[in-house]
């Protein structure tokens, strides 16, 4: 018997059912029969939990940002001539991987080309050769990422933006046809690159697939028809998890920013995108200020409260090199994952809705852990129901907490608990609880 497809749900009732902030890109993303992974292909994903993105690049010499190309109006040649001096010195990626570690993450995002066209890599699809073969470095450092990723254990993923900025056909694709089709030809040739090259990759993070800077990625999907894309590369990696940014609906979905997260636990795959720097952008800038790690652990209760993933951004400078005030937070962070790590990684959202900046819960199997953000505003409160009995309420050190229940809801006196930025309750249940998973398509509309 055929599947049904999933029920399609609208922007409006979308925002009804999540009652939050988060702010999904790419909705109405096309449909395609057969494309979309399984749960159990993306269950590895779901249970990662943490992720590490790097944006570093050809703009890192400049120390303005990603966009600067493009915000400063930078003459074409004198952009271009940057890869003269594009040579990083004393630096080797298992330092990213050494970071990425440290941070507690399960995989990590590599930026191989953004939006000014300079390829990471030996790519023979990069027009004009735009790429750090062709510069000063001579190396390919997507072969090194891969490498590093691979002896660390770490699931690796591309980034990729089919935009480039070099080509005038991108701002004007109905009038300069013939350019932007050698753009769309690049786009084409340099994924193949990417998915065959160095193995079948474990993500494909797509960015950057509007035109002329106007509408979405869904609104230029008749440029790049996503459809043929996408089905190119489930051809040689057929079981990557693809986001949706090509104009695809993609396998997850992605709310980007560091707006707070608020609202209830979200039943469709998801990632959470920001900064561990200010966020005032993802390439490398000099002083730019690193999150509190208290603002970081509660970033991350909230994501994964709500069933979602959360993948960090670090932004290297010229050098591939972070900072030290950057290495500090990121050992701080993982240091308390490390501490807590069975309440964060293999874990769902749930069973209980969260209260935004009280508490939230997550579960594995037949464990509940309930993140308590604010102690004072929890103490007494009623939680839940649980499906199923509850058998003991414990501390994360195995202190018994003592409970009652009536009606079904728990509550804990939580008298005599120190509480933190998080303070986490083990809950045993008599039975395992079952993730809930909603086949919604959301139109955007």
């Amino acid at each position: 018997m055929p599947k049904a497809l999933p029920r399609e749900m609208t922007g409006a009732e979308l925002n009804s059912m999540l009652k939050s902030n988060v702010h999904f890109k790419s909705l109405g993303g096309m449909r395609v029969p057969g494309l979309k992974l399984s749960d159990s292909d993306l269950a590895w994903w779901r249970e990662c939990r943490v992720g590490m993105f790097i944006h570093w690049g050809l703009y890192s010499i400049l120390g303005r940002g990603e966009w600067v190309r493009f915000a400063e109006k930078l003459p074409y040649h004198q952009y271009e001539a940057l890869a003269g001096q594009f040579d990083p010195q004393d630096f080797c990626t298992d330092e990213w991987m050494d970071a990425a570690r440290d941070l507690g993450a399960k995989y990590a995002v590599m930026v191989t080309r953004h939006h000014d066209g300079f390829a990471l890599w030996d790519s023979a699809g990069s027009w004009n050769r735009f790429d750090s073969m062709h510069a000063k470095a001579h190396r390919d450092f997507v072969k090194e990422f891969t490498d590093s990723c691979r002896k660390y254990g770490m699931r690796r993923g591309y980034y990729y933006s089919p935009m480039d900025w070099r080509f005038p056909g991108y701002f004007d694709p109905e009038h300069l046809t013939s350019n932007a089709l050698i753009m769309k030809q690049q786009c084409y040739r340099q994924v193949e690159e990417l998915v065959t090259r160095y193995g079948a990759p474990d993500i494909l993070w797509y960015d950057g697939g509007w035109l002329a800077h106007k509408g979405s990625d869904t609104s230029s999907a008749w440029f790049w028809e996503p459809d043929r894309l996408n089905s190119m590369v489930r051809s040689y990696a057929p079981k990557a998890v693809i986001n949706p940014r090509s104009g695809w609906e993609g396998d997850f979905y992605c709310d980007e920013g560091s707006a707070e997260i608020s609202g209830n636990i979200i039943t469709v795959p998801w990632e959470k995108n920001l900064c561990l720097c200010s966020g005032a952008s993802w390439g490398w800038m000099e002083n730019d200020p690193v999150q509190p790690l208290s603002w970081l652990i509660r970033m991350l209760v909230n994501v994964i409260c709500r069933d979602g993933n959360i993948l960090w951004n670090i932004a290297p400078n010229r050098n591939g090199k972070l900072s030290g005030e950057v290495h500090a937070r990121i050992k701080e962070f993982g240091a308390w994952i490390r501490e807590n790590g069975e309440a964060i990684y293999g874990t769902r959202g749930g069973p209980v809705e969260p209260v935004d900046g009280v508490f939230g819960t997550v579960f594995n199997k037949n464990t509940v852990y309930v993140h308590i953000l604010d102690g004072k505003r929890f103490s007494g409160m009623a939680i839940g129901p649980f499906p199923g009995r509850v058998l003991s309420v414990q501390r994360m050190d195995g202190q018994d907490v003592k409970y009652t229940i009536a009606d079904g809801m728990l509550r804990v006196d939580l008298s005599g608990i120190a509480f933190g930025t998080d303070t986490i309750l083990r809950l045993t249940l008599d039975r395992e609880i079952t993730p809930v998973v909603s086949d919604v398509y959301f139109t955007g509309k």
